[in-house]
């Protein structure tokens, strides 16, 4: 059992003193794909011990790089553990991609995870999820390939599995983690059989990390929040589908399983103490709580957020303006 939310968990090569973990949320304040001093400032303000979308940052030109300097140096000052999302849009852009160009995109990969180990960052994430590139080889209603990389379930995976093989070779393995949304029907990324395809996804990670002999930091698994139904939150139905899915996926996998989508602290604590995950990522909770790993211990009211300043590209407006819990009055404090 992994207990509550601020018992210690081991993920990868990495000790964490709690379980709660910042869902990857740059929310698009970058200029020309170049991170800038507040995405410091955010990132430093939720840290504890313990193709691509216009406003994106990148990690792919220098100028990139050198900016990254800044975010993993202000995260490392306050004792924290950072890792890089690596993803590629796919057809929420315009490119199709031949033959020789995903072999070409699975070496940008490879480059991106080196550019990100050379900044400092502590490891890396590969998105494949939420109708993603990636997502677009897993998911059978949108992949149409005629090639190896279609066909089966098996060769849909290849493309996610070959990404995972090279950017192992640059970071280490227990320095890597890996996102997949199987359930999710984001932008009609749907699969007819979702329990079969997180299955097939978990066994290659499990055979890739029995022939190495070292683990993944964790698989990262969505709870499917945004749905063609509406938003709900985990565990809202005691015989949820999507849950009974992703723990059939939890008890698969062999090694540190995280998920994340709609917990609250107490259906965070739920799922830990039953065994549902080790580790729970949160994203618009710690995006209105800078401090959301002490307002959970303390168990404080939370500030609700605004999600017309989820996606904007003010650097301040709902990014690093919302209030700190004053520690030694319990108090807001800005």
């Amino acid at each position: 059992m992994a207990g509550n939310l601020f018992t210690p968990c081991r993920m990868g090569k990495f000790d964490l003193s709690h379980r709660v973990v910042l869902a990857p949320l740059t929310r698009c304040r970058a200029i020309d794909g170049t991170p800038l001093p507040v995405h410091a400032e955010y990132y430093a303000q939720r840290t504890t011990k313990g193709g691509r979308f216009p406003g994106t940052p990148g990690i792919y030109t220098e100028e990139q790089v050198k900016a990254w300097k800044k975010v993993v140096d202000a995260v490392h000052s306050k004792g924290g553990i950072i890792s890089c999302q690596l993803w590629h849009v796919g057809r929420a852009s315009n490119r199709e991609l031949s033959k020789h160009e995903v072999w070409q995109v699975i070496e940008q990969y490879r480059q991106a995870a080196a550019n990100a180990i050379r900044v400092g960052f502590d490891g890396v994430e590969v998105h494949g999820a939420h109708d993603y590139l990636i997502d677009q080889f897993l998911k059978h209603s949108i992949n149409d390939r005629v090639d190896e990389f279609r066909g089966s379930t098996e060769n849909g995976c290849r493309f996610l599995m070959e990404i995972i093989k090279v950017v192992a070779e640059e970071v280490g393995i227990d320095r890597m983690g890996v996102k997949i949304s199987p359930v999710v029907d984001h932008n009609d990324a749907m699969d007819p059989d979702p329990l079969s395809l997180g299955l097939a996804v978990i066994e290659g990670l499990n055979k890739f990390q029995n022939e190495i002999g070292y683990k993944l930091a964790y698989p990262h698994v969505p709870q499917p929040q945004f749905t063609a139904n509406g938003m709900k939150n985990y565990g809202e139905q005691e015989e949820d589908e999507e849950a009974r899915l992703t723990r059939t996926w939890r008890r698969a996998y062999q090694g540190t399983f995280m998920l994340t989508g709609g917990f609250t602290r107490e259906l965070g604590m739920k799922a830990l103490a039953g065994g549902d995950t080790d580790l729970i990522s949160y994203g618009r909770l710690f995006i209105s709580n800078p401090d959301l790993v002490y307002q959970f211990k303390v168990d404080a009211p939370l500030n609700g957020y605004n999600r017309e300043t989820f996606y904007t590209q003010d650097p301040v407006v709902g990014y690093i303006d919302y209030p700190f819990l004053d520690q030694e009055n319990g108090e807001v404090t800005h």
